[in-house]
């Protein structure tokens, strides 16, 4: 089914382009909101009559687009705050409504639908993310994820008593001079090793 946007559309198109939908689409949506008209002779006469205002009205939205576009990378990184699971992971991951949102608190109206991660946020870091404002506007900016700070201390402080634990229980296969003993301290010492690693790595988050 042929209908003429009156509104621009995602995915769709801008004003006064003629686009091709399914009749449910058209029939439950883009015309019950004002989004779109049938593609008849009368309307598209209509449109023939309204080039010169909706040329302005596209226009008026583009640059509407482009001073978003520059608030969006002035603004350089998002950080947010999160907890993580104990192999460094995310509970859950970062969605489009949530960046939604941290726009919305910073002052800036994007949609959901227009901002496209490269790829789903499950971790700590710095990430890519765009918004698609317009046909042929996009912003860029990045999202930093780091750890809550009440974590990372508890982190930290998990990493010492582990280090105090190991510590101990190698001076005491010391002190017993056995080979098992030794082997255990091996042991213990890798574990060690493994521990500092992982929380490291999650507090350089």
């Amino acid at each position: 089914m042929k209908v003429i946007l009156s509104e621009r559309v995602q995915s769709l198109g801008n004003v006064g382009e003629i686009v091709n939908v399914s009749a449910g689409y058209a029939r439950n949506y883009l015309m019950p909101n004002g989004f779109a008209l049938i593609a008849d002779d009368s309307n598209k006469k209509l449109l023939a009559a309204q080039q010169k205002s909706l040329a302005k009205k596209v226009q008026a939205q583009k640059d509407a687009a482009i001073a978003v576009k520059k608030q969006i990378e002035t603004l350089g990184t998002i950080e947010l705050i999160k907890k993580v699971g104990a192999n460094g992971k995310l509970f859950g991951t970062i969605t489009t409504a949530e960046l939604s949102k941290e726009l919305e608190n910073k002052g800036l109206n994007v949609e959901r639908r227009l901002i496209h991660l490269e790829s789903q946020i499950k971790g700590l870091g710095t990430f890519n993310v765009k918004a698609k404002l317009f046909a042929d506007v996009e912003a860029t900016f990045k999202v930093k994820v780091a750890i809550d700070a009440k974590q990372a201390e508890e982190l930290k402080k998990a990493q010492e008593e582990a280090v105090k634990a190991a510590e101990a229980r190698k001076k005491a296969a010391a002190e017993a001079k056995s080979g098992d003993g030794k082997e255990d301290a091996k042991v213990e010492l890798t574990e060690e090793q493994r521990l500092k690693a992982e929380v490291d790595r999650l507090l350089r988050g």
